[in-house]
């Protein structure tokens, strides 16, 4: 399709030459300003989000974002396009992005959604994405699990929501797997987050466990996931098991 855009392009642009040396009504050029300003456009138009949405098809993103930066997005609206590639539909998706460097914008993107995947995607969602200088984005669907949990710990560092200690914890500590025994809420709220007291149970790699109560302020996402009797990953450091970090679907805690 782009390529078949550019042909258009190429053949508008020599009519509309030919049209601006003999400035006629008749002279039978005119279709080319005509092709340039209006077809032209629209055949750019599908274009693009026809390659976008191939990309999401294959599970890559467009070639200008690869290798860009990753950051966090929540979904503040989703609508439909119209459009759709292979029964799958394209959303018109609005974040409010945050970065690893602190920073924060508002971007929309346009994504082939899958129709399994069209429940994650609703306001307030948590969706990584990648991101350009100029502010475009595009979902990070090509991202490895450790690079979305690296970009996760590095903004909630950035909004004060971890220490600089659990950041070292989750980048260096060993993973375990820990069973919640208790949970109970103290009723404080730290921005979005209920601050609550967990009992963990910890199984070292080598299947010796030792128990541990600490306070956490959990975004509304991980509460479903530290209900007493669930089981989450966790990270501590062997050398001070006097804390841990609580992996939840990309939640360190």
């Amino acid at each position: 399709m782009k390529a078949l855009a550019w042909i258009a392009l190429a053949v508008s642009l020599v009519c509309t030459g030919l049209y601006v040396t003999d400035s006629t009504w008749e002279n039978g050029w005119m279709f080319g300003p005509i092709l340039l300003v209006s077809v032209v456009p629209i055949l750019f138009s599908i274009a693009n989000k026809l390659d976008g949405g191939l990309a999401a098809l294959r599970g890559t993103v467009p070639r200008a974002f690869r290798d860009a930066p990753i950051g966090i997005g929540t979904v503040v609206s989703v609508s439909r396009t119209g459009l759709t590639v292979n029964d799958q539909p394209q959303l018109e998706i609005e974040l409010n992005v945050d970065t690893p460097n602190g920073l924060t914008f508002r971007a929309t993107t346009r994504q082939i959604v899958d129709l399994m995947e069209l429940g994650a995607v609703h306001p307030g969602a948590v969706l990584p994405v990648r991101y350009l200088p100029d502010g475009q984005v595009t979902l990070a669907i090509d991202a490895s699990r450790d690079e979305l949990q690296t970009a996760f710990d590095r903004v909630q560092l950035s909004k004060g929501l971890i220490t600089p200690k659990q950041l070292h914890i989750t980048e260096h500590g060993v993973d375990a797997q820990a069973v919640i025994l208790a949970m109970a809420p103290t009723g404080e709220i730290r921005g979005d987050r209920a601050v609550v007291n967990l009992t963990l149970r910890i199984t070292r790699p080598n299947h010796t466990m030792f128990d541990l109560i600490q306070q956490k302020a959990l975004p509304p996402s991980a509460i479903a996931q530290t209900q007493p009797g669930s089981a989450v990953r966790v990270r501590y450091l062997p050398q001070d098991e006097s804390e841990v970090t609580i992996l939840t679907a990309l939640t360190p805690s």
